[in-house]
């Protein structure tokens, strides 16, 4: 947070002297003020913002400077001109900023800039520099691109491995409120999910931007194969904890090398993280998936009876799939590792995991995920 409020008070400065100092506006206000709605206390999708705001800014102010010549200024021309610079800037099909830029721009054209004057080209320009000199401030101080995605990244992979070893004490237990506590926790991960996602756009476009950041382009690369893995495996684990309480209120035990399994599972989400976070190549987290493999080839030789406890080692397997993704394997070659499926038992029909918990608790359901 601090880095942005730096970016920001630095660029406004600089803005309102380029304005005032170099063009000679007399009232540059908007040059700070756009620097700060481009830098903002938000990190992505800058040069986006920019071109909407310049918008926004030529919307409200055409709009405005147009009706203003012919209707003067008062409460009621306000109204007007707020609703007609709003509307034309809707079917424009502009978003949220041009929108509201549009409309503050007509407001300020109503109030404050003589009508037919070069205030409304000066505020376009000034608008136009803010922005210019808000995308220059973040690539000469730039932020630690790893390091934002770092720390949303470790979370995921921690709610990961709590959920998982969660799921195995819940079994060996016998123990139902554990995995409904875990459950619970692992239900709340998808804004966390949102939030890592929402960071690694941000470190992607400082490095894109920042030719002080570009050699950190490999680890972010790392973290955006990892990124959608990491979605399926949380979504996998929300289906697997529903149905380790089911198997737990059934009386329907899970063998004890899914037990391990899913202890292991655990241990290489928590290994991957820090390999990620370290700028390593995933080979221990890899290997350590692997051993998780031959564990469910073991177990095939006790395989579980009854619906929920099949479901959780159907679930197993799909999560050591996300995870092998996650480290960069390919879909195929993660499916490779695997040993073949046992056959479905009657009435447990041919994808397991999908019997409609995972559209319960993601909204989704993964058209992958039946390996």
């Amino acid at each position: 947070m601090a880095l942005p409020i730096v970016q920001s008070a630095v660029a406004a400065g600089l803005a309102w002297v380029i304005a005032t100092d170099v063009f000679d506006h007399k009232q540059a206000f908007f040059a700070p003020i756009a620097v700060v709605l481009c830098i903002g206390v938000g990190l992505g999708r800058r040069l986006r913002r920019v071109a909407e705001l310049v918008v926004g800014v030529s919307v409200g102010i055409g709009v405005g400077d147009l009706l203003v010549s012919a209707i003067g200024t008062g409460a009621w021309q306000i109204a007007l001109v707020v609703a007609l610079a709003m509307t034309v800037s809707v079917f424009l099909d502009g978003g949220a900023l041009i929108t509201l830029q549009a409309g503050s721009s007509a407001v300020l054209v109503a109030t404050l800039l003589p009508p037919g004057g070069h205030g409304g080209v000066n505020r376009m320009l000034d608008a136009f520099i803010g922005g210019l000199v808000g995308l220059a401030t973040v690539v000469l101080l730039p932020g630690d691109p790893p390091g934002i995605t770092r720390s949303h990244g470790q979370r995921i992979f921690a709610e990961l491995a709590a959920a998982l070893s969660g799921a195995a004490e819940a079994h060996t237990r016998r123990d139902a409120e554990l995995a409904e506590r875990s459950l619970s926790r692992a239900r709340s991960t998808q804004q966390t999910i949102d939030d890592f996602r929402a960071a690694l756009a941000a470190a992607t476009e400082i490095a894109a931007f920042s030719p002080l950041r570009r050699r950190r382009r490999r680890r972010l690369g790392r973290y955006s194969t990892a990124a959608v893995p990491l979605d399926h495996a949380l979504r996998n684990a929300r289906v697997l904890l529903r149905r380790t309480v089911a198997a737990i209120h059934a009386g329907e035990p899970v063998p004890e090398p899914i037990l391990t399994a899913l202890d292991e599972l655990a241990g290489a989400a928590v290994l991957l993280g820090r390999e990620l976070a370290d700028g390593q190549e995933p080979v221990r987290s890899a290997g350590k998936l692997r051993e998780t493999a031959v564990l469910l080839d073991l177990s095939q030789s006790a395989a579980p009876s009854g619906h929920s406890a099949h479901v959780v080692f159907a679930q197993t397997r799909s999560l050591t799939v996300d995870l092998l993704e996650a480290t960069g394997l390919d879909h195929e070659s993660a499916l490779a590792v695997l040993p073949p499926p046992p056959a479905a038992e009657p009435g447990l029909g041919a994808r397991p995991g999908s019997d409609g918990a995972e559209s319960t608790d993601s909204g989704t359901t993964d058209p992958r995920n039946d390996h």
